[in-house]
């Protein structure tokens, strides 16, 4: 199956033959938007003038890998430690897998197996691992036994909350209405947590009020403080009851796509 996850015909297909730019493209999958991370394997192996390599990218020296990762554009927003950590992960699959990046996943015989092995890889948490599993299982029919209960809930069928639901340009603004929905859930989770805080005076202690903060001064009077709590807004509110619905079940509502 063709991937689809950069939205660059050129770099899709490098991605879908070639299994070490795959790993790396996941690899520089974060603080970035996904289109640049998983477009940036084809864009270095253009700067190295060299197919993109496993043993190749492990021999190589640093300096130059991280000026190949630096040069403008940069292939990611912090171009030196993906550039090392990319040859950790190249070193890694020379080590124990003999060069060949699909032997991750080809040789693992259970879900656990597998997880564990992509879990292991540099630059690899255990939710990018889960995703990663995801995508095997989901677009590259790599399903050993239990890969969809280790990856859940990446691994649901109709969710749209990762790289391994991904299949076009609708997938593609699916996702990314989820994680919007996630951050903006996020955000409000901590509002009001920060507006529930008093502003402290010299004088001594702050207390909150239903109506309003007031400040316990020196004399022992209130006065009242210019500090009041907020409410969270509809829309936040909103995007929090959508977080924790994909949360739980790892799925988008139907309108997320209809923006």
């Amino acid at each position: 199956m063709d991937l689809h996850l950069s939205q660059e015909p050129e770099a899709d297909a490098l991605l879908s033959k070639n299994s070490f730019a795959l790993v790396v493209g996941m690899v520089l999958d974060q603080q970035v938007p996904l289109e640049w991370a998983f477009a940036s394997p084809l864009e270095l192996q253009r700067r190295l003038g060299k197919s993109l390599d496993a043993k190749r990218i492990a021999q190589m020296d640093p300096e130059a890998l991280a000026t190949a990762f630096s040069s403008r554009p940069a292939l990611h927003r912090y171009p030196g430690s993906m550039a090392a950590r990319t040859q950790e992960l190249a070193k890694l699959v020379v080590e124990r897998y003999g060069g060949r990046t699909e032997e991750i996943w080809t040789g693992a015989t259970s879900g656990e197996e597998l997880f564990r092995r992509v879990k292991e890889l540099p630059g690899f948490g255990e939710q990018k691992a889960k995703i990663f599993v995801a995508l095997l299982g989901k677009q590259l029919g790599v399903r050993p036994e239990g890969w969809n209960t280790v990856s859940t809930p990446f691994s649901e069928p109709g969710s749209f909350c990762s790289v391994a639901d991904i299949t076009d340009t609708e997938s593609l603004n699916n996702v990314r209405a989820f994680k919007q929905a996630m951050k903006a859930a996020n955000k409000a989770k901590a509002s009001p947590d920060k507006a529930g805080k008093a502003a402290k005076t010299p004088g001594g202690s702050t207390k909150t009020t239903g109506k309003s903060t007031v400040a316990a001064t020196g004399s022992g009077k209130a006065t009242p403080s210019s500090t009041k709590a907020t409410k969270p807004t509809k829309a936040a509110t909103k995007a929090s009851s959508t977080a924790k619905k994909v949360a739980t079940h790892g799925r988008t509502p139907a309108s997320a796509g209809k923006r």
